[in-house]
This record gives structure tokens, C-alpha cells and sequence, in this order.
């Protein structure tokens, strides 16, 4: 049994254990945390028509990502362990461990030697370009359509091997075919760009195994000539299993592509036609770098972090010139080797039933001279088929290396990144199989000479130096600091945005807002960055500052309905409901196709609607709020819980003296979601208008029940009590409460009412203080304090709070009266 299959998988297992201590990043949060498709009760037929970010494929804001496949492994994840990290990441290491272990097994076919087997397979377990897609959780999809890949080609080249065969067993090819073909359909449904799988075993068909030449190709002799007739079964398969694919890809996308962000890819963005193709003849050239020297890694490079090449004069164009000239020049030199192998082939050509048999060993001075190092005898136990030459591994890894990266080169279409380092995952084994193929060349060059050795110490200190980067770069993915840190020099605009983000999560706001400001010197037409900062800044009640936050995050992207919807929370908190409303209104009818995360902008229209209603309850415009909830209902999509709705309806019907009509409501919120905290308290304050105590706090328990920790139940079980004239018990909650909650106007101002009905004067005033405090603005709070001031016979203060309150809401009657009471007491005190 060969055992360096073994040998690498175990490298590529040691290299990423530290992933297991590692957390969800990035992308993993729309991908895995916010993905409904992971969930239980989400029908398993959604897979089908969902993308990757679990959104409708023919919804206009879907990614077009259709990964199946992958998004059902992790449901399986999510059905083991649900949201832990620890399982998706081990997931991740099992799959690149067997990924390598099939790796090597290949390449031993076509490096047969222990020196290239062993070069191709250390490589490829170790290179640090893998860590975004092991380490990553989202990177699955890459690593396990590269396992599929493999395997499809391992089954293509049985069924070759199989239709070649001499002993008569060709019939047995067929399930060898079907099971290529079932293998690549399941890789394309796993990530889109193992498709050209089929292209990589169509070039090993034609050009490895019926060693057909270029000649043949361009002449259309491998579709007439009797020789080739295996290979045209091969090409008819091929084709109509590609066209099978690519057809359900495209309908399943909706017929339409998908559309990016400008800064996705700046390019693509360009009016430039020079800029276009000079920026993106450049980047394969810096992906191919990137494989070879790995130096320099990033989460995203996107924006500005490789500047348009917009000039013949930039000098980046000499490593375009450098990397096409070097490719045409290695093609050329294996098109002659084709043509010569393929001519000198001809005089020992055998055929069986029109099929070619196993080509001659021993061609030309090319295969005599490899011959030296190529040990017939040495096969991989794991995978059989035909003879295979050394320009025959370097067709194979030129063809791994090329055709996965097409679809990802702007070619054919623009895509949504401008380098990701996931995408070469696949492309990677082509890279590896090359180095394998010219140091084992080197290896046997230098027989019994000391440069063998520094050969061997060479190779021995690159892997050392890609398992060290790999090990570190691992560390980077383990938290989303230091992912995003990392990315500081690379993508400064996004990284900064991230790690203000993550800053601001952990309540370090005063790093969260340098970091912010920090992403926006960089690019400062970032709406998520000022949405996001104005609820940094909302936070902190600088509300002025956070509206302006709002209104630049607008301006930059009209349709962010989130910065809508949190700058009418803003204005209606200011006291401006008119323009609130307006704010609200707009929002509720913005054009919000094409955009990303469609489920998050339709549920934000809907809570602008909600929002809305409640101004117009608060205003007592009770048929116009009702008509609002009930158009909110009518558009609410199927994601967004009507719980909060229902209970809406409720508190209108409440307001309006239908109590039965109300109740009928609260109990559909109950229904569509048992714990609704807010139907709870609504029931017991209906049953506690019919004064019906003790049901009104059975609900209040229950509530408990379901929620032992929210201190929101017992307040109003403390207003209950006082309510039922059960001032100690409720006084016993409140003090309990206020130091905790002693920030919450609602709490405190509420508190204040029940120590002044307890007639605990004194209390009752400091609570109300508290409260204008609190709530500078709330003229209610001030009218209180001043009837307060006023009872404690403290008539200058009350008369100066009670002025404040008529300056927040003139002509209030209450306020009026109380203040011409309390000038007609100081008139006779006088």
C-alpha cells in the first residue's frame, strides 16, 4: 500500500487543528448564522431554489451563488451541533485532509515517483492559499468541490482505462461514466467553478489517453478518424453533460446574471475599455504570484487594495507581458512534445475493436530519458489506467491550472470580487503537480551529486515555510480582530470598517468610533460604515451627530432601508412625528430589487410600516394606524413574524373600546409565537381593565414562565400590584428594579407614580427628577414633577417645572390648571 497519501493528509490535518479553537468570520455570518436554510424547520427543498446566503435564486438581490450541496453539509452541522464553530471547522480540516489524501493518490499516477508524489502532495497540504478556504467556514464549498473534482476525474480516467481495455470488458465503462458524471454534476452544485472538471477530462481523453495532437484537434480528425473513435465517445459525453449543466445553471439562475457593488470589482465599474483589459490581464498574473509566493494574504480584496491599471505605462504591465510570455512559451513547448510523442506513436499503434490499446512505452529520446527516474512498475494501488509521460502530467496540471480559474478571470463575465484566494484552491494542485514534476526532473538530474542534497533541503525548507505561514495565517481566521487586522495593509477601508464593528461589539466604543473614522478617510462613500456609526452614536445619545451618520449613509446608498428606517426612530424621538412619518412612508415604498440580503431590507419596510402605525396610535388617529397595520400585514413577507403586528392590532382595538375584538388579537400573536413577551402584557392589561385581577396576573406569570430573566414582567406585575392597591408588594419589586434599571425612563417614570399614589412624597419627586432627566423632553414627566414640587409645598420649583412643561406642550389643560392652582396658593400664601 502506497503510504505517502497518508503522509500528506496527516500534514494537512496537524496544520489546521488550530482552526477547531476558532469562531464564525466574515462572510460565515450570512452564510451559516443568519441562513434559514440551515434550519430544521425550513423545508429541505428550499436548498433547491435558494442560493448560497439562503435567498430565492430568482430574486433580483441574490448572490446567484447555487451551492446546494455545501449549504446541506452545513445544515447537517447545524442538526449535530446547531450554531457551536468547533464542528464546521472540524468539518472543514476532514474534507481538506481527504482532499490531499486523493491529491497525492493522482499524483502518483502521473509523477510516479516517490520524490514528485511526495513534492506535489506536501505542497498542496501545506500552501498557505488553502487557509481561507479551510479555515473559513464559507471556504467549504471550494475545498469539497475539489474532493468531487478529483473524483471525478479519478472515475473518467477508469472508465478511459476501461473503454481502452484489450480484454474485452469495455462494457463495464458505463458505470464508470454515469458515476463521472453524476461526480461532476454534484461538484458544480457544490461550487459553480468545479464544473470545468469536464474540460479537464476532456483535455486527458483526447490529448492524454487517445494522444491525439493539435493537428488532429484543429483538423476535426479526432471526430472522423477510426482511431480517435473512444475519444469522440468521451467528447459526446462531455458535451452533453456540459450543456445539461450549464443549462440547468443558468435557468436556476433566473436567465440573468448577477449584479455587484462597484467596489466588488472596481473594474468592472471602469468606462475605461484600456482599464478593463489592462486591469484584468494583470490579476491572473498576480493570482499565479500569489501561488507562488504567498507572502501576502487578505479576507477581502475588494476596493481600492489593487489599483486600477490604467496606463501602458504602469509597470505592472511588465508582469503581464512576463506571465503571458512564459505561458505561451510553456504551451508551445508542450504542443511540440504533443506532435512529436503523437508521430513517433503512430508506428506502434495497435487498435482493438476501434478503440486504441495502450500506447508504446518507449517513444522518443524524451521518453527514453525519463525513463531513468520513472519506474515502471510503481502504480498508485489507489487509482489504475493508462501509461502515463511526463508531458502528459504537465498537459493534466496546465489544464487543472488553467480551466478552474477562467471562470473567475472576468472572461466571460464580471464577477463579484477582484482577488479571492478560495477560488485557487482548485487551480492549486495544477501549481503543485508542476513543482513536483520539475523537481523530481532535478532530482534525478543531480544523481549522486551534492546538489541532490540542497535540492532536498530546499524542498524541505519551502514546506517548513508554507506550514509556518499556514500555522499563522490560521491564527488570523481564530477571531475576527485579528482577521481584520491582518487586512489593515491590504484593504484598509474594509478592515477598518470590520474591526469597528467588532470593537463596538465588545463595548470598546470609544476604538470602535477611531476605527470607523478611520475606514471612512480611506473611502468615505461607505454607507455601511456611517449607518453603522451612527448607531455608535445613537448609542451615546448624540443624536444629532447619529442623524447626520444616517442622512451621509442615504446619500450614498438611497436605498439602505435600514438608515431609513433608524433615522424616522431618530426624528420621531426629537419630536418631529410629522417628518417621521414622511421618513417612514418613504421607506415603505423603496424599489429594493436588485439589492443584497433582500430578506433584511423587506422586513425593514415592514417595521417602517409598524413604526408608523405607532405614531399614529400614540396621536390617536386610531383608524388610520389600524388601516396601517393591516397594510403592514398584507406586505409582510413570509420571514417576518406578524406576532408584533398582531399584537399592534390589538392595542388599537384596546384603544378603542373593543375589548373583545383586541383579546381576539393578542391570542393570534400567542398562536403564530407562544412566547410573545408584549401579548403577554397586553392580555393582563386587558384583563386587568376588566378587572379581572387575578387572570390579569396569571398571564404575568406565564410570561415569567417563558421569560425568568426579563425584569420588563415585573414592572408591570409592581403596576399590577399598585394597581390593586398592593403598594408594599409592588414598592418590594420596584426596589429591586430601579438599581438596575435606573437608566429606563419608562421604569422610572412608572416607579415615580406608584411611590406618589403609596403617598411616598418624597420618592415619588426624586424619581420624577430622575425621570426629566432622563427624558429632557417629555413634557408628561415635567407636568409630574411640578404636581410633585407643588405637594411638597416646594412652589418656586413646581411653578418653573410646570413652565417647562407648557413650553414642551402649550395649552396642555392639566398643566394650565395646575399652575393657576398653584398661583392662586401662593397668592393667598402671600
Amino acid at each position: 500500500m502506497d503510504y505517502l497519501p497518508f503522509v500528506t493528509a496527516l500534514l494537512a490535518l496537524v496544520l489546521y487543528l488550530n482552526t477547531l479553537e476558532a469562531g464564525f468570520a466574515y462572510d460565515d455570518s450570512r452564510a451559516i448564522l443568519k441562513n434559514p436554510d440551515l434550519l430544521p424547520e425550513t423545508p429541505l427543498w428550499n436548498l433547491v431554489y435558494d442560493d448560497f446566503w439562503g435567498t430565492p435564486l430568482t430574486h433580483s438581490g441574490s448572490h446567484k451563488s447555487y451551492r446546494p450541496l455545501c449549504v446541506l453539509t452545513f445544515r447537517l452541522n447545524y442538526l449535530l451541533g446547531e450554531l457551536t464553530p468547533w464542528g464546521y471547522h472540524l468539518g472543514n480540516v476532514i474534507i481538506h485532509a481527504l482532499t490531499t489524501f486523493v491529491f497525492t493518490a493522482v499524483a502518483r499516477v502521473f509523477l510516479k515517483t516517490d520524490t514528485g508524489t511526495l513534492t506535489a502532495g506536501l505542497l498542496f497540504a501545506a500552501h498557505p492559499i488553502h487557509t481561507e478556504a479551510v479555515a473559513g467556514i464559507v471556504g467549504r464549498a471550494d475545498a469539497l468541490a475539489c474532493l468531487l473534482f478529483l473524483l471525478t476525474m479519478v472515475s473518467y480516467m477508469r472508465y478511459v482505462d476501461l473503454r481502452a481495455s484489450p480484454n474485452g470488458d469495455g462494457i463495464s465503462r458505463w458505470p464508470w461514466a454515469a458515476l463521472a458524471l453524476l461526480l461532476s454534476a454534484a461538484a458544480m452544485l457544490t461550487k459553480e467553478q468545479a464544473l470545468t472538471i469536464l474540460a479537464v477530462c476532456w483535455t486527458y481523453d483526447v490529448f492524454i489517453a487517445q494522444r491525439a495532437s493539435l493537428q488532429d484537434l484543429f483538423t476535426l480528425k479526432i471526430f472522423t478518424k477510426r482511431q480517435f473513435r473512444g475519444s469522440l465517445e468521451g467528447t459526446l459525453l462531455i458535451g452533453a453533460c456540459s450543456s445539461a449543466l450549464l443549462g440547468f445553471r443558468i435557468y436556476f439562475m433566473g436567465n440573468k446574471p448577477p449584479e455587484f457593488a462597484p467596489s466588488d470589482n472596481p473594474a468592472s465599474d471602469s468606462d475605461s475599455f484600456l482599464t478593463r483589459a489592462l486591469t484584468y490581464n494583470y490579476l491572473p498574473s498576480l493570482n499565479f504570484w500569489m501561488l507562488l509566493c504567498p507572502t501576502v494574504l487578505s479576507f477581502d480584496w475588494s476596493m481600492d487594495s489593487i489599483p486600477l491599471v490604467e496606463a501602458w505605462t504602469d509597470p505592472r504591465n511588465l508582469s503581464t507581458l512576463a506571465f503571458y510570455v512564459t505561458l505561451a512559451y510553456i504551451l508551445f513547448c508542450v504542443a511540440q512534445h504533443i506532435n512529436e510523442d503523437n508521430s513517433a506513436v503512430k508506428n506502434c499503434d495497435t487498435s482493438l475493436n476501434g478503440f486504441r490499446s495502450s500506447p508504446c512505452r518507449t517513444l522518443n529520446n524524451n521518453s527514453v530519458k525519463s525513463s531513468l527516474h520513472y519506474s515502471e512498475g510503481e502504480e498508485s494501488p489507489y487509482i489504475k489506467c493508462i501509461s502515463i509521460r511526463p508531458v502528459d502530467s504537465t498537459i493534466l496540471a496546465l489544464s487543472i491550472l488553467i480551466f478552474p480559474f477562467i471562470p473567475a478571470s472576468n472572461l466571460f463575465f464580471y464577477v463579484g470580487f477582484v482577488i479571492a484566494e478560495r477560488i485557487l484552491y482548485i487551480p492549486s494542485m495544477g501549481a503543485c503537480l508542476l513543482v513536483g514534476l520539475g523537481f523530481d526532473a532535478l532530482y534525478a538530474k543531480f544523481f549522486h551529486s551534492a546538489r541532490r542534497k540542497f535540492l532536498v533541503a530546499g524542498l524541505a525548507l519551502l514546506v517548513l515555510s508554507f506550514s509556518a505561514k499556514t500555522v499563522l495565517r490560521n491564527r488570523d481566521w481564530q477571531t475576527e480582530e485579528r482577521l481584520y487586522s491582518a487586512g489593515v495593509a491590504v484593504n484598509p477601508a474594509k478592515a477598518w470598517g470590520n474591526l469597528a464593528n467588532v470593537f463596538n461589539d465588545k463595548q470598546q466604543y470609544g476604538q470602535a468610533e477611531e476605527a470607523y473614522r478611520n475606514a471612512l478617510k480611506y473611502r468615505s462613500n461607505m454607507a455601511d460604515v456611517h449607518y453603522n456609526l451612527g448607531i455608535l452614536l445613537q448609542n451615546q445619545n448624540r443624536l444629532s451627530e447619529a442623524i447626520d451618520s444616517y442622512k451621509k449613509a442615504i446619500q450614498f446608498r438611497p436605498r439602505l432601508t435600514v438608515a431609513h428606517l433608524n433615522l424616522g426612530i431618530m426624528t420621531a424621538q426629537m419630536g418631529d412625528t410629522e417628518l417621521a412619518k414622511k421618513i417612514y412612508s418613504h421607506c415603505a415604498d423603496l424599489d429594493t430589487s436588485g439589492l443584497k440580503d433582500p430578506r433584511l431590507h423587506d422586513g425593514t419596510k415592514i417595521s417602517c410600516m409598524f413604526n408608523h402605525g405607532r405614531i399614529l396610535m400614540d396621536e390617536d388617529k386610531l383608524k388610520e394606524a389600524l388601516a396601517m397595520f393591516m397594510k403592514a400585514l398584507q406586505r409582510r413577507p413570509d420571514h417576518y413574524g406578524p406576532q408584533s403586528i398582531y399584537n399592534m392590532i390589538g392595542e388599537v382595538y384596546y384603544k378603542m373600546g373593543q375589548l373583545e375584538e383586541a383579546e381576539k388579537w393578542y391570542r393570534e400573536a400567542l398562536k403564530s409565537k407562544p412566547d410573545h413577551l408584549p401579548a403577554f402584557l397586553t392580555m393582563s392589561k386587558l384583563m386587568q381593565m376588566k378587572t379581572k385581577w387575578e387572570e390579569s396576573e396569571s398571564w404575568l406569570k406565564k410570561a415569567k414562565q417563558f421569560h425568568p430573566t426579563d425584569l420588563t414582567v415585573d414592572f408591570h406585575l409592581a403596576q399590577l400590584y399598585a394597581s390593586m392597591q398592593r403598594f408594599s408588594d409592588s414598592i418590594q419589586i420596584l426596589e429591586k428594579l430601579l438599581p438596575v434599571m435606573s437608566n429606563d425612563f419608562d421604569i422610572v417614570y412608572n416607579a415615580a407614580n406608584v411611590y406618589r399614589e403609596a403617598d411616598l412624597k418624597d420618592k415619588a419627586e426624586e424619581l420624577y427628577m430622575a425621570a426629566v432627566k432622563l427624558k429632557p423632553n417629555e413634557a408628561a414627566a415635567w407636568m409630574n414633577l411640578g404636581a410633585m414640587f407643588h405637594i411638597n409645598t416646594k412652589y418656586k420649583q413646581a411653578e418653573q417645572a410646570y413652565l417647562k412643561a407648557l413650553e414642551l406642550k402649550p395649552n396642555d389643560k392639566v398643566t394650565t390648571e395646575n399652575l393657576q392652582r398653584l398661583h392662586n396658593l401662593v397668592g393667598k400664601v402671600r
